[in-house]
């Protein structure tokens, strides 16, 4: 009887033991699970923190910093003898490239200059044709420190945008491209860049105008709306990226108006720039459809509205042809009644040179349609 209650003990002690000892060996595997899990946990909530904390500007910049370039540049020049009173304040492939005045010299030698521009697609850069015009050698400096050849695919004067090949093999950090219709005067502006060789700086500003055009600033021969900001863009900046506060890409840095309190800065639309782009990657060249008329905005100070008036005809250009005169103002252009000059020639550009458009003019008190079919740009030039 006694050996039968001993047994009894005996087995439930072993019981209880086995029981402690799995609960314990139980505890030893969850413990540890627990404190690598809280601490995974721990450092993904510091991460998060760190990177709400950041600015908007810093978030910008990292995601579009690695993919600006410096792009430096090598010219032969046998001689050049001109004088500057120009009141732009710009790079020197900009002066030479807009014909604007250069400081005495007629020493030959070698030109080197120097700009920015930004990866949008792979080994593909962006940047403004006064950069790279003219140039015998052109070299991509990218953020880790890499340097390497690239080859013009092509360049548009009239809207001052080229596009280049880097030789080499990727990945490409790519920046991303964003919506320039979608921006609004008062908007963030980032201006990222190498001014004088300095790689990747960030100055801000904000939207100061839009649609600005380059007649406004002593410049007649060429096809520009640019964005106006107060972001500081100085020499070397020239093609690097204007960002908005995402981070994304809505214009390409060109040039400044200097003077004193002036500090004004624009860059070409991102979305005129994609269009450029891909025609020069596509075809080699851009076709710019013109009918030969200069444009103005006139105000009425009595009824507070803007006609758009013939201010001079190119001879022998379509627009002569077909019988337009000085001081005729355009009313309707397709099926788009006209508020702006830029309305006209959104209007002869989405019509293209292969059809005529109908256009609708008041001359005095008359009315008069006339059907025009616009020329490429360069046919006006060689007339």
């Amino acid at each position: 009887m006694h050996e039968k209650i001993i047994r009894k003990s005996i087995l439930k002690s072993d019981k209880n033991k086995k029981l402690f000892l799995s609960s314990v060996i139980a505890l030893g595997f969850l413990y540890p699970i627990n404190v690598v899990s809280q601490s995974l946990i721990n450092t993904k909530l510091n991460e998060i923190n760190n990177y709400s904390n950041k600015s908007f500007i810093t978030k910008a910049v990292e995601k579009t910093g690695s993919s600006v370039v410096t792009i430096d540049t090598q010219r032969y020049v046998k001689k050049r003898k001109f004088q500057r009173n120009s009141q732009l304040f710009l790079d020197p492939y900009f002066e030479r490239f807009f014909g604007l005045d250069l400081p005495n010299d007629n020493q030959p030698r070698i030109e080197q200059s120097q700009g920015s521009g930004f990866i949008f697609a792979d080994g593909l850069v962006m940047t403004n044709a006064h950069v790279v015009n003219g140039s015998d050698k052109v070299t991509v400096g990218l953020t880790n420190g890499k340097k390497l050849n690239a080859k013009l695919i092509g360049q548009d004067f009239f809207t001052d945008l080229a596009v280049l090949k880097i030789e080499g093999k990727g990945p490409w950090p790519k920046a991303q491209l964003g919506d320039s219709t979608k921006i609004k005067v008062g908007d963030w502006a980032i201006a990222v860049g190498n001014p004088f060789g300095l790689e990747n700086t960030v100055t801000l500003g904000i939207i100061s105008n839009l649609n600005r055009n380059v007649t406004q600033l002593g410049i007649y021969d060429k096809k520009l709306e640019l964005i106006q900001t107060d972001a500081a863009i100085n020499p070397g900046n020239s093609g690097g990226p204007l960002l908005n506060s995402n981070g994304e890409v809505i214009g390409i840095n060109t040039l400044i108006r200097s003077g004193p309190g002036a500090g004004l800065s624009f860059a070409i639309p991102i979305n005129k720039a994609k269009e450029i782009a891909y025609q020069l990657i596509n075809n080699g060249k851009v076709i710019h459809p013109m009918i030969g008329i200069s444009l103005i905005d006139e105000s009425n100070p009595e009824t507070n509205n803007i006609s758009v008036k013939v201010g001079y005809v190119v001879p022998n250009s379509p627009a002569e042809k077909s019988g337009f005169m000085i001081n005729d103002i355009i009313i309707k252009v397709g099926n788009k009644d006209i508020e702006a000059a830029s309305d006209v020639i959104s209007q002869i550009t989405k019509n293209g040179i292969n059809k005529k458009v109908n256009i609708l003019l008041k001359r005095r008190n008359t009315f008069i349609r006339i059907k025009v079919q616009p020329t490429d740009i360069t046919n006006l030039q060689s007339n």
